[in-house]
């Protein structure tokens, strides 16, 4: 009866090891993902806030360059596909992250054409207003690519974790899934030509 006993206990407090450990392993991977998802919510809020600012500072520059109509019209078209692709599923859909950055390059662009047109009008360039929403965006712009390398961060930190053995097995067993990285675009590889 006392082998039996032993035998049964010994049992029971390695089941016990085992259920710990799976147990510890699997919330450490959920305090991983929260804070990805934590991460990418400040991304989130941060891109939000750009597209937020982007209506007020074309219609500032409208009132300058009203015939600069196709310009106006690419950045409301980019700015309303960026604001489309924010979901919160993208982070676990690689091709929905993919949209989302291909929305944002566009809409860098966009801006960029329409910056471009604020050379053309100095009056503009002195106007108060603009000037605010100018210095709004680019603290904005400074902001996103802070939260972007926080969320690299969170999520190599994840995705380190989750690809170690045990987590790898536990990992997959409950879904857990590789979180996407942000990359740089693809216009940044080549480098900007400078004529004088």
């Amino acid at each position: 009866m006392k082998k039996g006993l032993a035998v049964f206990l010994g049992l029971a407090g390695a089941l016990a090891v085992i259920a710990l450990f799976f147990g510890g392993t699997y919330n450490a991977l959920v305090s991983a993902e929260e804070t990805v998802k934590q991460a990418w919510a400040q991304v989130e809020n941060v891109y939000q806030r750009r597209l937020d600012l982007i209506p007020n500072l074309v219609e500032t520059v409208k009132g300058y360059a009203a015939h600069e109509q196709e310009t106006f019209i690419a950045v409301t078209e980019a700015r309303s596909k960026a604001a489309g692709t924010l979901s919160p599923g993208m982070l676990n859909d690689p091709q929905k992250f993919a949209e989302f950055q291909e929305s944002q390059t566009a809409l860098n662009s966009a801006l960029g054409r329409l910056l471009v047109i604020v050379e053309k009008y100095p009056e503009l360039k002195a106007n108060e207003n603009f000037l605010s929403l100018q210095a709004q965006l680019e603290g904005t712009e400074n902001r996103i690519a802070v939260e972007r390398g926080r969320f690299n961060e969170a999520a190599q930190g994840f995705n380190t974790r989750l690809r170690k053995f045990p987590a790898n097995f536990i990992g997959g067993l409950f879904g857990f899934k590789l979180k996407e990285y942000f990359k740089a675009d693809a216009q940044a590889a080549a480098a900007p030509k400078v004529t004088f």
